[in-house]
């Protein structure tokens, strides 16, 4: 008998130290905090020899990371394989015939950059990161149900990771940040009278395309209104001018609507000297405003951040407030 209850003990202690196991493995913290999207396959898209939406954006992206050792201090992320079943989260079918229709290779392109912002919500809310960010091309925050390209874009990304992160995982709340120069025009559209998505946008409502107006808070008494922050920076705008904004607009917003999850559309193009834009906000400035945000995610959803690549056509400018942006998530 006394040999039996040792027994006994002894499984029982196994059982529990297994269990233990299990536990701590499951609620620990990842090792490496950040995750990064990056695929040579983003350089395939191109339009002509003088575009700015070039190949390059991604090439240069990448040697500052490498040459930062940045890909060293975070956990690559491959794009799901299956990613275009998710189009249809935002994407009427009759858009992405149409798509297909125009330029085969045009859709490829552009679902790989859905493909790895999806791989990147996967990465977060499975626990393997805190946060990600995914060098990707082309944008899509301009992408609504028209059948063509707008702004640069096919596949709103950022918009179908929102559904997904709520379907998959159950973030039920999402906050999408857009600092880039120009209106996501294309997120607005897909949320506007959605409480479950706040989006928070600051750009220049006078360049293209032409949108973003303050008055557009969303729609729906009840519903979508309130859910929807235009807020318009004037040309030469710059770090101080944005931080207040996210300070005095962001800040309050966030505090009641306590988001599951954050996005963020990284468009670069509102950084100092770009081509497409007239801001003139520094990498510092990118720095201060992602502590700001990691602020948020840490008080409300598990530090949980996914971060894409918009705009930003000054290639030296992007590389330099890219891995700003990145080195800041790390930390």
């Amino acid at each position: 008998m006394k040999r039996r209850k040792l027994l006994t003990l002894s499984a029982q202690t196994v059982l529990a130290s297994l269990m233990l196991g299990k536990y701590t493995k499951s609620h620990a913290k990842p090792v490496l905090k950040t995750g990064l999207v990056l695929d040579d396959r983003f350089v395939r898209h191109f339009i002509n020899p003088t575009h700015p939406e070039s190949p390059a954006r991604y090439q240069v992206i990448k040697r500052h990371l490498i040459a930062h050792h940045i890909t060293d201090k975070t956990m690559p992320i491959i794009p799901k394989i299956d990613a275009e079943q998710w189009l249809s989260l935002i994407h009427s079918p009759q858009h992405i015939e149409l798509i297909k229709m125009q330029q085969q290779e045009k859709h490829r392109d552009a679902l790989l950059a859905t493909a790895g912002v999806l791989a990147a919500v996967d990465a977060v809310c499975g626990g393997q990161v805190e946060n990600a960010f995914c060098a990707s091309r082309p944008p899509g925050h301009h992408a609504r149900n028209t059948g063509q390209e707008e702004g640069f874009c096919y596949y709103n990304h950022i918009a179908i990771a929102a559904r997904y992160a709520q379907q998959q995982y159950g973030r039920k709340k999402i906050l999408i940040i857009d600092w880039d120069y120009h209106h996501g025009d294309g997120t607005e559209w897909a949320f506007y009278s959605d409480p479950s998505v706040l989006y928070f946008s600051t750009h220049d409502m006078f360049a293209y395309p032409g949108t973003g107006f303050p008055s557009r808070i969303g729609e729906g008494e009840g519903e979508g209104k309130g859910f929807n922050i235009n807020v318009h920076l004037d040309c030469g705008s710059n770090d101080e001018d944005i931080i207040n904004v996210f300070k005095n607009k962001l800040l309050p917003a966030v505090e009641v609507f306590k988001p599951d999850l954050i996005l963020i559309s990284a468009g670069f193009d509102s950084r100092q000297n770009d081509l497409l834009g007239c801001f003139d906000i520094s990498d510092q400035g990118y720095v201060i405003l992602t502590q700001m945000i990691k602020t948020l995610a840490n008080k409300h959803c598990q530090g949980n951040i996914v971060s894409m690549l918009e705009g930003g056509y000054n290639l030296k400018g992007i590389a330099s407030a890219t891995t700003a942006h990145i080195i800041a998530l790390t930390k």
